[in-house]
């Protein structure tokens, strides 16, 4: 894999040259709060940013986008016209995140919508420090070797740049002079000292070992009833998880009756109405069963299916759910409280 350096100053000279290629989003602040923003004005760029609101999956999965427009007895398909994206800022758990769906949506249940929008849609990976919501070290995300296009590595002064892809590849020839291809051994150096003290700054540090048969012993646990009088099925923790793929389809139809559009829309399995089927039949009513679905995906079915667990770390669901229902709550209990 190609390394090169470029110089700090020099990153949104080479963020404005890749508006050459598409839209250019990174991490902007919204109050106190992450988003990943349209910098068309590069001052608003935050690096410091560790965990935007909603995960970069909102590129490739919109939540809410129109899938074809019908009239009468044809169809268009929706899969023109998409813009070439630049995502610059995505850290290293995100990535992993995106490996997922890919798994999910290219090999798996190949979807054309998403794969049009990867395909269009660069990733550029950045280095983070974590605080004390994250702990992608205990599910090994906290670094990536594939799934981006581009992965700057902050070193004080300048970024350290794997090159992941063609396309990255690609991206860099449009202003190949910002970059430095020397690598020194004292650059490398200061990468290996960089990440050894970064894996010591972990505060969070969860115990998965044994996760699947731990969640398969307590299936029928009280403890899933004691989280659903809990939970409020709002569905927050799937909006902002990384790895979440679910989605809801609905018509909108004009009044003529002829035609109209199919959007697609995120979809949380902690609604109610989303196991609910023909003839009034919910397979999963009670909040329990639905919380116990949830983490059964991101702990256990996920990791029997794919070989890896669906949760990324990135400390999301930590922050966003009111009432202290998270992956390290659950964890926590499923162990016994230890």
């Amino acid at each position: 894999m190609k390394v090169l350096k470029l110089k700090k100053h020099y990153l949104k000279d080479y963020l404005n040259v890749l508006r050459n290629w598409g839209e250019v989003y990174g991490p902007v602040k919204q109050e106190d709060k992450y988003i990943y923003g349209l910098l068309d004005d590069l001052d608003k760029l935050d690096t410091r940013m560790l965990r935007t609101i909603l995960p970069a999956k909102k590129f490739l999965v919109p939540p809410r986008f129109s899938t074809f427009t019908f009239k009468d007895h044809s169809y268009e398909p929706e899969l023109n016209n998409l813009p070439n994206r630049v995502v610059f800022g995505v850290h290293p758990c995100e990535i992993h995140g995106i490996v997922i769906l890919d798994k999910f949506f290219l090999e798996r249940f190949p979807d054309p919508y998403y794969g049009e929008r990867r395909r269009r849609t660069a990733i550029l990976g950045l280095s983070c420090v974590p605080d004390d919501k994250c702990f992608a070290k205990s599910t090994n995300t906290h670094f990536a070797e594939f799934g981006f296009d581009l992965a700057f590595n902050d070193l004080d002064d300048f970024y350290l740049v794997w090159v992941g892809s063609s396309l990255g590849d690609d991206l860099i020839r449009l202003k190949l002079e910002l970059f430095d291809e020397e690598i020194k051994q004292s650059d490398l150096q200061k990468y290996m000292e960089w990440r050894a003290w970064r894996d010591t700054q972990y505060k969070l540090n969860l115990d998965l070992t044994a996760m699947p048969d731990i969640m398969e012993l307590n299936y029928e646990s009280p403890l899933w009833e004691k989280l659903g009088d809990k939970c409020l099925a709002c569905g927050a923790c799937s909006m902002v998880c990384p790895t979440c793929p679910c989605y809801n389809v609905q018509d909108q139809i004009r009044p003529n009756k002829t035609e109209g559009k199919r959007e697609r829309l995120w979809d949380s399995c902690m609604y109610k109405q989303f196991a609910l089927v023909a003839g009034g039949h919910n397979f999963r009513e009670k909040r329990s069963q639905r919380v116990r679905l949830w983490y059964t995906h991101k702990l256990k079915a996920f990791i029997t299916e794919f070989g890896k667990a669906a949760c990324v770390g990135c400390g999301r669901c930590i922050d966003t759910c009111p009432v202290e229902i998270n992956v390290k709550t659950v964890v926590s209990e499923l162990k016994g409280g230890k």
